[in-house]
């Protein structure tokens, strides 16, 4: 009897546990409701708890201000503007100098059916150095060489162009010397013009013809500017009081109207 007792006094009750599982049980510590911010976030973002720092991936779409992405690789960025490339020279590069007549556009098509440069000039792959308003007569530039268009068009190289210009009235001396020194339009101010008087052009009529006040005389002028902004000579005149009635546009540069007739075009290989 009392080895009975005495096994029984010594000997344990097996307990059973049973465990209730809770949502989010298996999640990491840092992401369960409620759980406690680890010590870690306020670490680096490059960082993380196998005390280990990230690794970016080479090729992420995010770009730093000081790298830019090229097929998965950062490399610096460059300092100032890139120069843009050139275009290659043609094999046979040519220029075309053509004489616009009023109201042809200066582009090769129009959905709308109005005279264009194809009505006029059938040479491929040619294409207009600057424009000229459909308004406009006269001097047209066109050629296959990209590297000559960039530096007939581009500002910087300050191509001067020479315009006759037949205004309403006759301009008195302190509207020449206004456009001789620049005067301000909406965009800004012009830089200097050369502005001589000359007689009336012998140059082909105009179709239709200019309309003319008989109360009010007209007279031609002789502009030169290096600007090619939009109507540029034709706000500079109505500016100082005498509004532009007929514009021609005689020299490019080195090239001139001279030996070309209205609607007819030149071409000159060059080397």
């Amino acid at each position: 009897m009392h080895s009975t007792m005495s096994a029984l006094a010594y000997t344990q009750p097996k307990v059973c546990l049973v465990t209730q599982k809770t949502p989010g049980a298996n999640k990491p510590v840092n992401q369960r409701r409620g759980a406690r911010k680890d010590a870690t976030s306020s670490q680096s973002p490059d960082f993380n708890p196998k005390g280990n720092h990230r690794q970016h991936k080479q090729g992420s779409a995010a770009t730093s201000a000081k790298g830019v992405k090229t097929k998965g690789h950062y490399k610096p960025r460059p300092k100032g503007k890139l120069a843009p490339k050139q275009k290659p020279r043609p094999q046979n590069p040519v220029i075309v100098l053509f004489n616009k007549p009023f109201d042809v556009l200066c582009q090769f098509t129009d959905e709308q059916g109005r005279q264009t440069l194809k009505d006029f000039i059938p040479i491929q792959d040619v294409y207009a150095a600057g424009r000229l308003d459909r308004d406009s007569e006269g001097l047209l530039l066109l050629t296959n060489d990209g590297q000559l268009q960039s530096r007939i068009t581009e500002p910087k190289k300050k191509t001067n162009k020479t315009y006759w210009v037949q205004v309403e009235g006759i301009p008195s001396d302190e509207a020449i010397q206004a456009l001789r020194e620049g005067v301000t339009l909406k965009d800004g101010p012009t830089l200097p013009a050369k502005v001589e008087r000359i007689a009336e052009p012998d140059v082909w009529p105009r179709n239709p013809p200019v309309r003319e006040r008989k109360q009010i005389p007209t007279s031609w002028l002789a502009l030169t500017i290096c600007e090619g902004r939009n109507r540029q000579v034709r706000r500079m005149t109505a500016h100082v009081g005498y509004p532009t009635l007929r514009l021609i546009r005689y020299k490019i540069g080195q090239w001139s109207l001279d030996g070309i007739a209205n609607g007819e075009y030149k071409v000159l290989p060059q080397s």
